[in-house]
This record gives structure tokens, C-alpha cells and sequence, in this order.
């Protein structure tokens, strides 16, 4: 019979709940605008690149059906983030634009962060996606502040 791992004990009770839950609340909402914050910088990244932005690009990009994108396609024009024109690409708006911005400098500083630690490039690219949409503007400047004193 095996044994049960040990559970390694608390170093401070659990938080009052409603603090608790913040935490929790927090992370469902980066869940949510996560996805959208991908679609929107790709799109900025694919039309910056000098190339329309076009949905069986998307598709290829993010490793996902095309139906996939013209769904998310429309609620990004229904959330004003995009514009489509027919037989044309997906053009971004202001909004659209700010929220690739915002995400693109969120990517950029973590992944420099990482990178800063010793991550190698390839693995930093790729785990700054995920934690870019999770790190609060406190933990970003921490990491920038961090980095310009050398770690």
C-alpha cells in the first residue's frame, strides 16, 4: 500500500473569504479577455508584418479551425476591437489597437523577465504567452523595476 504524500503545512491561515475570492475572480476574468487579447495582437502582428490579416492566417497562426476564428471575429466586431470588409482582411480599431498594444508591452516584459532569469529564449516566448494575461500591473512594474537594477 502506498503511503500519502505529506502535505506540507501553511506558513498564514487562509485569507478572510472575500479577499480570498478576488484572487479567484481575477484569474476567471483573465481567462475570459485572454483569448481576445491573442487575437488582437496576432492581428496587429500579421498587418504590422506588411500583410493583411486575413482569417485562414489567424486560423494557421493559432492552431485552430477556421469557423473558430469567424466566430471569435464576430464577437471581436461586436466588442468594436475590429472592423472586416468583404473579400478584405481584419482591420484592427482604436480600441482594438490599444488592447494589442497593452498586451504586446505586457508580453514584451515578461518575456524579457524571464529571460533575465536565466529562461532560454525559446521556453520564455512561450511561457510569457500564458502569464502575460495573468500578471497584475504591480508584478510588472516589480519585474521592470527588477530588471533595471540588473536582477
Amino acid at each position: 500500500m502506498a503511503s500519502r504524500p505529506k502535505s506540507v503545512p501553511r506558513d498564514e491561515p487562509l485569507p478572510d473569504a472575500e479577499v480570498h475570492s478576488e484572487g479567484f475572480r481575477q484569474t476567471r476574468e483573465a481567462r475570459r479577455s485572454a483569448l481576445v487579447e491573442d487575437y488582437v495582437e496576432l492581428i496587429a502582428d500579421l498587418i504590422e508584418d506588411g500583410n493583411e490579416a486575413r482569417q485562414v492566417d489567424i486560423a494557421a497562426r493559432l492552431g485552430v479551425a477556421q469557423p473558430t476564428v469567424a466566430k471569435m471575429l464576430t464577437r471581436l466586431c461586436a466588442d468594436g476591437l475590429v472592423s472586416r470588409k468583404p473579400y478584405r482582411g481584419v482591420f484592427l480599431t482604436d480600441a482594438g489597437r490599444k488592447v494589442a498594444e497593452e498586451s504586446r508591452d505586457r508580453h514584451q516584459t515578461v518575456e524579457a523577465f524571464l529571460r533575465a532569469l536565466g529562461v532560454s529564449a525559446e521556453t520564455a516566448r512561450i511561457d510569457a504567452e500564458g502569464i502575460e494575461h495573468h500578471v497584475s500591473a504591480e508584478t510588472l512594474g516589480a519585474f521592470r523595476k527588477a530588471m533595471a537594477k540588473g536582477l
